[in-house]
């Protein structure tokens, strides 16, 4: 009767409070797919061959033996369990040459978003300002 009753009890839980499963829990951050840069995009011209565009992109995700016209490129990046970014490009291809492509907006490559790091933190930004700490602090407030 008393492990009845517990059973019964956890079940309440999950029907009830559905977060509380996920209480305590470490979920990983998962990277699915094709992970693609605009300066790979950038580097497509119409013409080229499938062989170029693999080289260019990667391996499709999705290649269908049904439709060998079309490649599709998916990317999804999960963060403890909820989709935080999710991108889609396909390329059309016509008589084995690459015809057009079209997808989501796709980020700056990581050469670029390295640069843009490296200015934020660069030591003249970071160095500019030689007053005391609590001249700052006081500044924090004035605003």
């Amino acid at each position: 009767m008393f492990a009845a009753s517990l059973v019964a009890g956890c079940s309440t839980i999950d029907t009830y409070a559905p977060t509380l499963r996920s209480f305590g829990v470490y979920k990983l951050d998962v990277n699915q797919g094709n992970f693609l840069s605009q300066d790979m995009v950038d580097k497509l011209r119409v013409g080229q061959t499938k062989e170029q565009v693999r080289l260019i992109l990667g391996t499709p995700l999705i290649a269908s033996v049904f439709r060998d016209d079309r490649w599709d490129y998916t990317y999804e990046f999960i963060r403890q369990g909820r989709v935080i970014e999710h991108r889609n490009f396909s390329v059309y291809f016509a008589d084995n040459k690459l015809a057009r492509w079209e997808g989501d907006e796709m980020p700056p490559s990581a050469a670029d978003l390295n640069r843009q790091a490296a200015a934020l933190t660069s030591s003249e930004a970071k160095w500019s300002d030689q007053r005391p700490w609590w001249e700052k602090l006081l500044d924090v407030f004035r605003k």
